[in-house]
């Protein structure tokens, strides 16, 4: 035995060392900052107008339907004149995300700037779109924290996890997108189908917001920190073979076919009819305004050795539950309390307040390890009070770029909604990896408005038709958990994970007896 592991692991150093030098510390980048704003465009003197009759607030629309959160990015795409910086964990070589770069292409040869800084861990066949782009003298793209090879394989990336566990599993989770400098989506989504309602199979409920005001400038500020950092390497400069100039016009001619398709897709009729003007953000006219804090770890979190709790937004977060009076509206996909988060909202809900948790279900996550790890809490935060809802899976077909089709939905947004007075919406899970692993961000923002449209949102979200509603069983709670769901006007409970399949649960037992929360 001892044998085959030593081969194994030569075999993995192997693998690696072949291509370890195509990741230099030294390699050579810019250093760039984001252009200051100007008021030279219709959108950008629209903005400033507001501003000016909200005197240091900023102003904020939320995104909660998917084709509106896709179509509010390609309109902002179009109005650009002068810069875009993204920021995300995950951009998809797919339908949407071929139809947000080729919208970033006709951008940059009007002359916008054009800055990407993706994540590496999901990059797969997306680098072959991204280092096209790269071509063009606008458009600028980095990555974060790369592994050691261009576009490994599995073994190759198992062996340089093994090797370097540490950097590699601490990834950069932020999703940003800001235009001209005058404007933001920041929020909980990635780029890609799946983040749009326009996938095949799992797709997610999630939230953004479209901001404008002093937050953007904050929020810029952070980008640049993230661009420029040590962990931030030029696409280009990682490749080892040439680009021949000819890739880009021949990626130019792919997305615009790909554009096209979409153009005509069963998906864009769908969001036309839903949206016969165009984005609205999903309210149009208004904003909700108020004063706003955009918080983000510092891109140093993703090298700490230990808890280094000057780098991270979390105690900012605990700053701000910690305000609460009433009620506490808790919407995560991934929910890892872990024991001392266990502790602390069942100590909220002692001292009176409602504390309330939207989380997935075993059916409708996408993560059973994660979830394995929730359920380890579900118990002790039910005894302490604390009031669970679990999302159920779609039920149905649904519309998507090839017409009807059966797929699952998982929630997917982050927020919190505080005595309806105050609200975070961002990129934080409210578990253990993204508390001390991954980097994070999001905006806090102090507006009634806004915090009872995200409310608004938890309410729809958990009613019985929508979620699960658990609770403890027996007449002194001790025994099986129960759900309770509506189905077709007819109240359902259920003494087990309803929905969930044989192989579902059999994940949970396997990852409840390893010791994997804090990577969870």
């Amino acid at each position: 035995m001892n044998g085959i592991w030593r081969a194994f692991t030569l075999a993995m150093l192997a693998a690696t060392a072949a291509a370890c030098s195509s990741l230099r510390p030294d390699t050579p980048k810019s250093i760039t900052h984001a252009l200051d704003p100007t008021i030279d465009t219709p959108a950008a003197r629209y903005v400033h107008r507001q501003l000016e009759a909200h005197n240091g607030l900023s102003g904020f629309r939320l995104l909660t339907k998917s084709d509106n959160a896709l179509l509010s990015r390609v309109a902002l795409t179009d109005e650009a004149r002068h810069s875009i910086d993204l920021q995300y964990y995950i951009f998809n070589n797919d339908a949407t995300g071929r139809l947000l770069a080729q919208r970033l292409l006709a951008a940059a040869d009007r002359g916008v700037r054009v800055r990407i800084l993706v994540d590496d861990v999901n990059l797969g066949k997306t680098e072959t779109m991204l280092s096209a782009l790269a071509l063009h003298p606008n458009i600028q793209v980095r990555l974060f924290n790369p592994f050691r090879t261009r576009q490994p394989s599995f073994v190759s990336r198992v062996a340089q996890f093994v090797l370097e566990p540490r950097r590699l599993n601490r990834r950069m989770h932020n999703k940003m997108f800001i235009v001209d400098g005058w404007v933001a989506v920041i929020g909980g989504r990635n780029i890609g189908d799946e983040y749009f309602d326009d996938s095949r199979e799992e797709n997610f409920r999630d939230l953004d917001l479209v901001a404008i005001g002093p937050v953007v400038g904050a929020a810029s500020n952070s980008f640049d920190r993230y661009w420029n950092c040590y962990a931030a390497f030029p696409l280009r400069a990682l490749e080892h073979r040439r680009k021949r100039p000819d890739e880009l016009e021949t990626e130019r001619v792919e997305l615009a076919q790909h554009a096209r398709a979409f153009a005509e897709s069963a998906y864009a009729q769908a969001a036309l009819d839903d949206l016969p003007h165009g984005a609205t953000a999903d309210r149009s006219g208004d904003w909700f305004w108020g004063n706003a804090s955009f918080i983000a770890d510092e891109p140093e979190k993703a090298i700490a050795g230990d808890d280094a709790a000057p780098l991270r937004m979390a105690p900012r977060i605990r700053q701000l539950i910690d305000t609460t009076h009433g009620e506490l509206l808790l919407i995560s996909p991934y929910f890892v309390p872990g024991d001392s988060g266990t502790r602390y909202l069942t100590s909220l809900s002692r001292r009176g307040v409602a504390v309330k948790v939207l989380t997935n279900s075993l059916a409708s996550t996408d993560q059973p390890a994660v979830h394995a790890g929730y359920s380890h809490y579900r118990r002790a935060l039910l005894h302490g009070g604390v009031q669970l809802f679990e999302l159920r899976p779609r039920e149905g077909p649904k519309t998507t770029a090839d017409g009807e089709i059966p797929a699952g939905v998982s929630l997917h947004a982050k927020a919190l909604v505080v005595d309806r007075t105050s609200v975070f919406i961002g990129s934080m899970n409210m578990d253990q990896r993204s508390k001390l692993l991954n980097t994070e961000m999001g905006v806090i923002v102090d507006s009634p408005a806004l915090a009872e449209a995200v409310a608004d949102f938890f309410r729809r979200a958990t009613t019985p038709e929508a979620a699960y509603s658990v609770r403890l069983g027996g007449a002194d709670g001790s025994g099986p958990l129960v759900w309770s769901s509506s189905v077709n006007g007819e109240i359902r409970t259920s003494a087990s994970e309803p929905g969930a399949t044989i192989k579902q649960r059999l994940e949970i037992i396997l990852v409840r007896i390893l010791p994997l929360e804090e990577l969870l």
